[in-house]
């Protein structure tokens, strides 16, 4: 049975007067989503790791301790942890205490991360991008069996027959974030870790291609079947109109910056149009995000669909977004579905 779960970067709200609410507040917000994500029985809730001024978590391992205490049921993850910039030690250790005070509903999605801040302010040199990456990722799946680890490589210190603690009562649940890299599917896969695929622009469709190669990859490998989800930003509102209205502004904001920063071509109106209406943008009504998720699901054969809900609009928005994502639109998509 498909999963329906929630993401949010931390990203900055604004207020009645569409100035930036403060970082403390974003989080305080954040933790308050959570738990009404739990109260509609959605499954999933992840936090992702930034270091700029539009984003206001840092560090998601202790927003999730803290949604946690006040949750009973939903699955608590990260989304990412930026595991290149980070040390996989302290990952596993972070991750198993909140295991531990979450009564076992702890994820972890390891990735690299969609921005690049964090490898200067902790020390790291982007051109060991993918060593980084993939010494880390190595770690991290011998530290998950809970047995004496034995390890070396060239960005950390060498282990050996080293115990970490604290233990689990059984293994974390893992996922690798893949943004489109063939490479990184193939690695996820022969570590035996659930595929985070994130969709964030362009016809979800196109990630088929992926979803076969995890598949081929992990029987070249001998692998059990690991889970597969996939993640979009998106809003959901009373209408069409007012969903668009909301938005808009914000996510042209955002695209002109990432252009910047990535060499992308500038957005158009029409590249907003088309993201909505065939491309990864969950934008509208209810029925209209239904039955543009039970169609995407219904094309790509995963495990759990997670709406990207942060959106650069007030908070009232998205905390309406959230109850009728999960009120109407996942029963909505299970209806379809069935």
């Amino acid at each position: 049975m498909t999963e329906f779960g929630l993401d949010t970067f931390g990203g900055v709200t604004t207020d009645g007067h569409g100035r930036p609410v403060p970082h403390p507040q974003v989080i305080r917000d954040l933790v308050d989503d959570a738990v009404a994500a739990d109260q509609l029985g959605l499954d999933f809730f992840g936090v992702g790791e930034h270091h700029r001024p539009d984003f206001a978590v840092s560090s998601p391992e202790m927003v999730l301790a803290a949604i946690a205490g006040r949750t009973e049921h939903i699955r608590l993850g990260s989304a990412v942890t930026v595991l290149s910039s980070d040390d996989p030690v302290r990952v596993y250790e972070r991750f198993a205490t909140l295991d531990a005070v979450s009564n076992g509903r702890a994820e972890i999605v390891a990735g690299r991360g969609s921005f690049i801040e964090s490898f200067g302010l902790f020390g790291y040199d982007l051109a060991d991008y993918e060593v980084l990456f993939e010494e880390k990722l190595d770690l991290l799946s011998k530290l998950l069996e809970q047995k004496p680890v034995t390890w070396s490589g060239s960005t950390r210190a060498a282990l050996t027959d080293q115990l970490v603690f604290p233990t689990t009562e059984k293994r974390l649940r893992t996922w690798v974030g893949v943004g489109g890299s063939p490479e990184s599917v193939v690695r996820t896969a022969k570590h035996g870790f659930g595929l985070f695929l994130a969709i964030i622009g362009g016809a979800p469709e196109r990630f088929t291609a992926y979803i076969d190669l995890f598949e081929r990859a992990q029987e070249q490998f001998g692998r059990p079947r690991a889970p597969i989800a996939i993640h979009s930003p998106g809003l959901v509102a009373d209408t069409d109109g007012q969903a668009r209205e909301l938005v808009y502004d914000g996510w042209f904001a955002m695209r002109r910056r990432m252009s910047v920063e990535r060499g992308w071509p500038a957005p158009t109106a029409s590249d907003f149009d088309d993201e909505i209406t065939d491309g990864a943008l969950y934008l509208g009504s209810p029925e209209v995000v239904a039955r543009k998720i039970a169609r995407t699901l219904g094309t790509l054969k995963v495990d759990r669909f997670d709406l990207k809900f942060d959106q650069p609009v007030p908070h009232g928005a998205q905390r309406r977004s959230i109850e009728l994502y999960g009120e109407k639109v996942v029963p909505m998509v299970k209806d379809l579905l069935s």
